[in-house]
């Protein structure tokens, strides 16, 4: 069994990334999966909403990883977390050089998937927390991702930015990741009572049809909090409705590769 990578990504910030790579991979780690969470965003705010602000393997953080002359074991860079199951590769404030660094380097586009490549075989699913942008960043993780997971805030201004996205998932698709797919669109900050959430959502189901989560993670005052005591939801509050919310979405994305399990060995 080799491990699916998931991109989380979207060049808009705000649109709770971070959130759901924490509570998506914990609560994937909780169903006793093997997961691999990796910060590629220099904010560091998957490492510190993990409770690992600061924290390095012995051979450091993603950007040592990153900016090696060549290509080094990628084991050495993972750490645990205090979630039974969700290992982490660190984040810290020195990778907001890393894109200038890695310009000259030798298959600048393809570090991450070279070295993403390597674990395969030790995990079920690797998630990349992708910086709000364009970058050279997001593009690694894009190139080394087999599906990218799009969180959407549900408001108006959702859908401006997302043709940018998309023009740069079929640029990817075109010329260094051909079978990049997309795992799924995920309505976040949704306040079921306001006609805009509900409008909104509507015009994201007529757009990615079928690609739209059924699970939709409300506004919940615990998902902002939770990350301050570096936790996840579903340990810092697990009756809340955010941590049901991303609870249900594990359920959902297991269901859906069972299926698709299913229907490849049928």
């Amino acid at each position: 069994m080799s491990a699916r990578i998931v991109a989380v990504a979207n060049q808009k910030g705000g649109v709770g990334k971070t959130t759901t790579a924490i509570n998506l991979a914990a609560s994937l780690a909780l169903a006793d999966r093997r997961v691999l969470a990796i910060d590629t965003d220099p904010q560091a705010n998957l490492t510190s909403g993990l409770g690992l602000k600061g924290q390095a393997a012995p051979s450091g953080t993603v950007y040592q990883a990153l900016t090696a002359a060549t290509i080094p074991d990628f084991a050495a860079y993972v750490i645990e977390t205090q979630v039974s199951g969700l290992s982490l590769v660190p984040s810290d404030r020195h990778l907001t050089g890393a894109e200038l660094e890695m310009i000259s380097l030798d298959h600048r586009e393809t570090r991450l998937r070279e070295l993403t490549h390597q674990l395969l075989g030790d995990y079920d699913y690797i998630f990349i927390d992708t910086p709000p942008s364009l970058g050279l960043l997001t593009l690694n993780g894009l190139v080394a991702a087999d599906t990218v997971l799009i969180p959407l805030h549900s408001e108006y201004f959702a859908l401006e930015g997302l043709a940018d996205l998309v023009t740069t998932l079929q640029r990817i698709r075109a010329s260094l990741n051909p079978d990049l797919g997309i795992e799924g669109v995920l309505l976040t900050m949704h306040d079921g009572r306001t006609n805009l959430s509900q409008q909104v959502s509507r015009d994201i189901r007529d757009f990615f049809k079928d690609k739209v989560f059924d699970t939709v993670v409300p506004r919940n005052v615990r998902l902002g909090e939770a990350p301050s005591h570096g936790l996840p939801a579903i340990l810092y509050d697990v009756k809340s409705r955010g941590a049901e919310a991303y609870v249900a979405l594990a359920k959902e994305i297991l269901g859906r590769d069972s299926l698709a399990s299913r229907s490849t060995h049928g």
